[in-house]
Parts: structure tokens; C-alpha cells; sequence
């Protein structure tokens, strides 16, 4: 009689651990002689996973979902006890175990499939796997993570289950090197999209039932932020990629909540020194999106408003001015496209329509986001920023235009509006101790040009631009309206002690500013706005930067300016002319309280009780604030008693100690080549006009070293040097028309006496500096 085989003791070890009925659970006591077996004998362990995957499938095939549960929690113990070489080839039944279960069509058994996977995922294996794959894993995670099972209640679940599963794939993939590279777009765009689909729902959805400890949504948000704070440098753009894709697929930048949150989640997920990449594809996805609805744009500028401000705490790399750069050229194709009215720059039929209220508030976001993220740089880096930004505006005969062909002139003003609304956006607030490292001529002399500009707007806008830089201590809100201040301590001032730095600002600049404050007055376009920004410009140029000689300056500006009002020689309306002796009257109130000279003082009390007697027009707080119908038709019978009097202050500040020499003298701006170059408008006058300023300029260079060569043959050292200096210091300090005044008669007087013996062009012989 032939004997009947034994069965293997290993499977009988797994059999016994079975009890009769499910409910009862998994046997204890016998549990733990198969694992004491399997620690005694490794070489098993294959072979019990394999034998109890053989009994969960079928187990699975006949629906005993008791059993199912006892055979994988055996599978959890062993994988918990056992760490020994052979531990491989256990977990590839493991996960042929697991994805049997993923793959069933009863929500209980991808829950319990996934939860066991879980398990292992928080697992550390001491040896390593050369051949193991998720990719199923991260597909079946992700399709869960969708899932739209009927019951809500079990559909959370298993959406949550999906998100716990693929929440174990990073953390069991992410740092061995032996496995498929979980950053990899085919990984990224299924993982992250089914993240983002669940923080999206937590948000439209209702709140969280009491039995769970976590929401979705808030699990979603763990898991997304553990996802990405184990992004290294290499991996970032793959991880953010798919956000974007997900935020244009569902239109979500319209709504801009969802994509804000989504990029707060993301910058402060990863680490601070990678900030920067994530500034620079949202920057590269704004302008992908350059012909996409304003709306689109919009939103991408305010998630990036929010990131930028985020990445400047941290390092943001090369990409300060690329943030600026690339917001002003949307600037740029906003203006374009309100214009022409197309995306399309050849206007074809089929391109969008444009919404000109939507580019508008596309333009303002761009303007806001400008100055938020300047209010997170540093001094020193504002400052560039604000030189990069003036270099950007086209300034005429200076700066090339930047508008298409399409947009004309128009285009071009409102591209200088955008851009300086967007340059006082990033002055507010500046705050220097070196005015003059922080405000250089290369910044200053375009600014100022536009304060001759026939725009009023433009005029503004640099006014309140150059207040907003000179005010240091946050005193320009005590000056924003023109008036009549009796006691000047109400109003708190901070006041410090004008500085070296300061003395050297208005050594260098001062005559410029008081030139353009003078001419921006004869501006018949001027309202009340411009002469209020006049008045908090005077009074901030007092407090902030004013010594001894630019308070004497500033009041001969003032009377220069009262002057202007009674002379007319500009034919200026009456508005004007009134509006021009208040802010005279205001400042000279203010100024006297400010040296404290008590003569001063009560001479510019008197006129102005006078004035509120007999000419209340001629003082802000009747005119400008109230629009009185009283206003004269003429103002050319105004007598002494209601004017400021030269003599009389001359006088008073002399016995105080000041130095009066200047006032004697009435100021009078004398006319440069800025004039000229800040009215034209035509691109040719501007050409010729820059033709004519090179011509002159040779002529100039090639009389000064002619002079210093036939200087130099001479022997009267002292004598010469002294008149070469003076020959440099005309040329470097005297007015544009005069010195092109004094080349054009030397020319022409030359050209008189040699006319009869004229030499040919081509034979002349000219000093090295003068060829080009």
C-alpha cells in the first residue's frame, strides 16, 4: 500500500492559523509559531507568501471575505517581523496579494488592499529591490482618488484610501534610487492632478462629518506638502508642471482662490533655496499665456503676486528683475491689445474679441503685484529695480518706444502711464539714508524730463513719484491738500538733521529740482491735484533735505513764483494764476515756521490776513478747496499790502544770519536743451533734434582741445591753468543754448575769415577726440 505524502510543514503552519469560522479571526497562538518558523527558517518565507497568495485568491474567487481579511493580516505580520535577505521575494507576493485586491470590484477589499500597503510602505528593507515596480500601484492609487461610487460615504472612503496609497508610493520610492524615478512626468501627471481633484472638492464640498478625524481635502493637503518638501532641485519643475496644467484644463485661474492656495501650499512646501524655480515657470507660463483672455493673465499674476512675495523671504535667485521684466512686458501686450482690439498682432477675423474693462484690471493687477513684491527687496535692490523700470519708459529722443506700430502715439502714452504708476508703486515706501547712491542722474534726469511733458497725467504721476521718494519719515500725508498752517507743532513732524549725504544730494541736484517745480507751475494743464503734489513736494524738499542755503533757494523760489503769477508772460488762465499764489503763500507759511525767524513770521501772517480780507482767492483754502465764484477776471491791479515782499524778507532773514546774497537776485530757470526735447512728440523732430545736440556737442569738445593744446605751447603755467579751468567748468556747468550760442558765432566768425582759402573736407586734419 502506498503511503499518502505529508503536506509541508510550512503549509501547514498557514493552514492552522485558519480557523473554522472567519468571525473567529486569525488564530494567535499558531500565528506566532509560523512566524517563529519563518525567523528560523528564511529560505521559506518565499514560499509561505506564495502558498498564502494562493489561498487569498481563492478565497477572493468564492467570496469568503473572511478569510481574505485573516490571510492579509498574516501577510502584515510577517512583512513586520521579517528582515532578512529573502524578504524580497515575500514582497512580491505581498503585492501580487495587494493589487488581487485593488483590483476587486468591492469598495472593503481595495480599502483593506490599500491599508496593508500602507503598512508596508512605512516599511524599511535592509536589502534592496532591483526589479520591483509600482506603476500599477500608482495608477490604481490615482483612479481611486477619483473614484464616484454611488454611497458618499463610501466614496470618501475609497477616494481617502487612494490618497493614503499614493501617499505611500513617494514615501517607499522617493529615496531609493533603485526604483522607477517617481518624479517622472508619467508619475507627476497622473499623482498630482488626483491631488489636486481632492483639495479642490474639500473646498466645493461640505464640511466634515463628525466620525472622521481628517477630511480629504486635509489629508490631500498633508500629502501634497509631504510630496513636495521631499522635492529636491532636480525635481521641482516636474512636480509644479502638472499644477499648472491642471489650473488651465479646468479654468481655474479665473477664479484665482484655488490657484493661490495651490502656490501657497507650494511655496512654503519646499525648501526656501528652490523658491526660485518656481517663480521662473510661473513666469515662463504667464507669458505662454500672452494671448489667453485677461482674465487667465490676471489670475496668473496674482498667484504669482503671491508666491514672488513668499520667494523673497527665502532666496529668490536671478530672478528679481525677470519678475519685473516679464510683468512689464505684459504690461506692454495689454496696452496692445486694448488698443488694436486683437490678440492677434495682423488683426485677422478669427482672433478674440478683447474686453477692454478685463485688460484694465489686468493692467492695475500687474501694477499691484509690481509694488508688492518691490515693498519685500531691499534697498539696494529697489533701487535697481526703479532704474530698470525708468529704463524701460520710453522717454522721448532718450528711451526707444515701446507701443507696436498698431497702437501709434496712443500706445506710447499709456505704456509711460502704466509704467510710472508701476515706478510709484515700487518708490513707496523707499526709504535711503544716501540719497545720492539711491537716486542717480541716470535715474533722476529721465524722471524729471517728464515734469515738462504736455500730459498732465504724466506730470502727476512724477510728482507724486518724487515726493514718495524724498519722503523718508512718512510726513507726506500731513501735506497731501494745499493750506493755510497757523501753528505747525499739530501736525507732529519728524524732523532729523540733514545729513552729509543729504548737503551733497542738494548740492548736485538742487537747481534741477527747483527748475522743473518752477516750469511744472506754467503748465496751463495744470488742476489741483498737480499744485497739491507741488506743495507736499516744497514742503518735504524743507523737512527732509533742506541746510541753510536751500532754505534761502526754496524762498526765492516761492517769491520767483509769486512773480510768475503777477507777470503772466505765459498767458496762464486764471485758475492758474490763482492756484500758483496760494501754493506760493501756503509754502511761505510754512517755511517761516520752519526757520522759526519771528520777522519772518509775522510778515507772512500779515499778507495773508490781508488777503483773507480783501483777495481770499489768492489763498487755498477759498480757492482751490471751495471753487469760489468770487474769483476777479483779472489780477493786475493786486497792490503790495497782499503780496509777499522780497525787500522785506531779504531783510528780516539777513538779521537773522542767513546769507541773503541770493535773494537778491530774482530766479530765473534758464532754458536747456530738455525744453525742447520733452515736448516733441514726432520721432523725426526727436532724430533731428538728437542730430543736432551731437553736432553740437563736437563742435563744443573740438573748441575746448584746441584750447588746451595751444594752452599747453605756451610758458605763463599759472595763468593758463587757471583759465583752462574756467574753459571746463563753463562747459560743464553753463546752459545747453549758450555754450551752442558761443561755438555757433566762433564757427561762424572762423568760417568768415578762411571762407577765401577754404581747405577740402577730405584734406582737413582733426584732433583724435573729435573723430569717430
Amino acid at each position: 500500500m502506498l503511503l499518502k505524502p505529508s503536506r509541508p510543514r510550512y503549509k501547514r503552519l498557514v493552514d492552522n492559523i485558519f480557523p473554522e469560522d472567519p468571525e473567529d479571526g486569525l488564530v494567535k497562538a499558531n500565528m506566532e509559531k509560523l512566524t517563529f518558523y519563518a525567523l528560523s527558517a528564511p529560505e521559506k518565507l518565499d514560499r509561505i507568501g506564495a502558498y498564502l497568495s494562493e489561498r487569498l485568491s481563492r478565497d477572493v474567487a468564492r467570496h469568503r471575505y473572511g478569510y481574505v481579511c485573516i490571510a492579509m493580516e498574516a501577510l502584515d505580520q510577517l512583512l513586520m517581523a521579517c528582515h532578512c535577505q529573502s524578504i524580497n521575494l515575500f514582497v512580491e507576493s505581498f503585492l501580487k496579494m495587494v493589487r488581487k485586491l485593488l483590483e476587486a470590484d468591492k469598495p472593503n477589499l481595495q480599502i483593506l488592499g490599500t491599508n496593508s500597503f500602507v503598512k508596508f510602505a512605512n516599511i524599511e528593507e535592509d536589502t534592496p529591490s532591483y526589479h520591483r515596480s509600482y506603476d500599477f500601484f500608482v495608477s490604481r492609487f490615482s483612479e481611486m482618488c477619483h473614484s464616484s461610487y454611488e454611497d458618499p460615504d463610501i466614496r470618501t472612503k475609497i477616494r481617502m484610501a487612494g490618497i493614503k496609497g499614493l501617499q505611500g508610493v513617494v514615501r517607499k520610492t522617493v529615496n531609493d534610487e533603485l526604483q522607477a524615478n517617481i518624479w517622472d512626468p508619467q508619475h507627476m501627471d497622473k499623482i498630482v492632478p488626483s491631488l489636486l481633484f481632492n483639495l479642490q472638492q474639500g473646498e466645493a464640498g461640505g464640511p466634515k462629518r463628525e466620525k472622521e478625524k481628517e477630511s480629504p481635502a486635509e489629508l490631500t493637503e498633508r500629502c501634497f506638502r509631504e510630496l513636495l518638501g521631499r522635492a529636491a532641485y532636480g525635481n521641482i519643475k516636474n512636480a509644479v508642471t502638472p499644477v499648472l496644467t491642471h489650473l488651465d484644463n479646468h479654468s481655474l485661474w479665473e477664479s484665482k482662490t484655488f490657484a493661490v492656495r495651490c502656490f501657497k501650499i507650494i511655496m512654503y512646501s519646499i525648501q526656501s533655496q528652490h523658491s526660485h524655480l518656481v517663480i521662473q515657470q510661473l513666469l515662463s507660463h504667464l507669458d505662454a499665456n500672452s494671448k489667453n483672455s485677461a482674465t487667465v493673465r490676471a489670475g496668473i499674476v496674482e498667484v504669482l503676486l503671491e508666491a514672488a512675495a513668499i520667494a523673497a523671504s527665502g532666496s529668490v535667485g536671478p530672478t528679481v528683475l525677470e519678475v519685473f521684466n516679464t510683468l512689464l512686458r505684459q504690461l506692454r501686450l495689454s496696452v496692445d491689445y486694448e488698443l488694436t482690439g486683437s490678440y492677434d498682432s495682423c488683426g485677422n477675423i478669427g482672433s478674440k474679441i478683447i474686453k477692454e474693462h478685463e485688460e484694465r484690471q489686468l493692467q492695475e493687477a500687474v501694477i499691484k503685484t509690481i509694488g508688492s513684491f518691490a515693498n519685500t527687496l531691499p534697498t539696494y535692490q529697489r533701487s535697481e529695480v526703479m532704474l530698470f523700470i525708468m529704463g524701460k519708459i520710453p522717454v522721448p529722443g532718450m528711451h526707444p518706444v515701446l507701443a507696436s506700430e498698431k497702437s501709434g502715439l496712443e500706445g506710447n502714452r499709456m505704456i509711460q502711464v502704466m509704467l510710472l504708476k508701476s515706478l510709484l508703486q515700487v518708490t513707496t515706501g523707499f526709504q535711503t539714508t544716501n540719497m545720492l547712491t539711491a537716486l542717480p542722474s541716470s535715474f533722476l534726469d529721465p524722471l524729471l524730463a517728464f515734469t515738462l511733458m504736455e500730459d498732465a497725467e504724466i506730470r502727476l504721476l512724477v510728482l507724486e513719484i518724487l515726493v514718495s521718494l524724498i519722503d523718508r519719515h512718512d510726513n507726506w500725508p500731513k501735506f497731501t491738500s494745499i493750506s493755510i498752517i497757523s501753528d505747525i507743532a499739530v501736525l507732529k513732524l519728524k524732523v532729523d538733521k540733514c545729513s552729509r549725504q543729504d548737503n551733497l544730494f542738494m548740492k548736485k541736484h538742487a537747481q534741477q529740482l527747483y527748475r522743473h517745480i518752477f516750469l511744472a507751475c506754467k503748465e496751463e494743464s495744470s488742476s489741483q491735484p498737480h499744485f497739491e503734489a507741488l506743495y507736499a513736494l516744497l514742503a518735504l524738499l524743507s523737512i527732509e533735505l533742506a541746510n541753510e542755503e536751500v532754505v534761502v533757494d526754496l524762498i526765492r523760489l516761492a517769491l520767483a513764483l509769486q512773480d510768475l503769477a503777477l507777470a503772466n508772460e505765459e498767458t496762464l488762465p486764471i485758475y492758474n494764476r490763482c492756484a500758483i499764489h496760494a501754493l506760493s503763500a501756503s509754502y511761505l507759511n510754512l517755511i517761516c515756521q520752519l526757520t522759526t525767524v519771528p520777522a519772518f513770521c509775522q510778515h507772512v501772517q500779515e499778507v495773508i490776513e490781508m488777503r483773507q480780507k480783501e483777495v481770499p482767492f489768492l489763498l487755498p483754502e477759498d480757492y482751490l478747496r471751495h471753487l469760489s465764484l468770487r474769483i476777479p477776471k483779472t489780477l493786475e491791479k493786486l497792490e503790495g499790502h497782499v503780496l509777499f515782499l522780497q525787500s522785506k524778507i531779504t531783510e528780516v532773514l539777513g538779521g537773522s544770519g542767513y546769507n541773503t546774497d541770493r535773494l537778491a537776485t530774482p530766479y530765473v530757470p534758464l532754458p536747456t536743451d530738455e525744453d525742447r526735447l520733452s515736448k516733441r512728440k514726432s520721432i523725426g523732430e526727436t532724430i533731428s533734434l538728437q542730430v543736432e545736440l551731437l553736432l553740437a556737442v563736437w563742435i563744443s569738445c573740438s573748441e575746448l582741445f584746441c584750447f588746451c593744446l595751444l594752452v599747453d605751447s605756451v610758458g605763463m603755467e599759472e595763468q593758463e591753468r587757471e583759465r583752462r579751468r574756467q574753459v571746463v567748468e563753463k562747459f560743464q556747468k553753463a546752459p545747453f543754448e549758450e555754450i551752442a550760442a558761443h561755438c555757433g558765432a566762433r564757427v561762424s566768425a572762423s568760417y568768415g575769415q578762411t571762407q577765401s582759402r577754404s581747405v577740402p573736407v577730405y584734406e582737413m586734419k582733426f584732433p583724435d577726440l573729435c573723430v569717430y
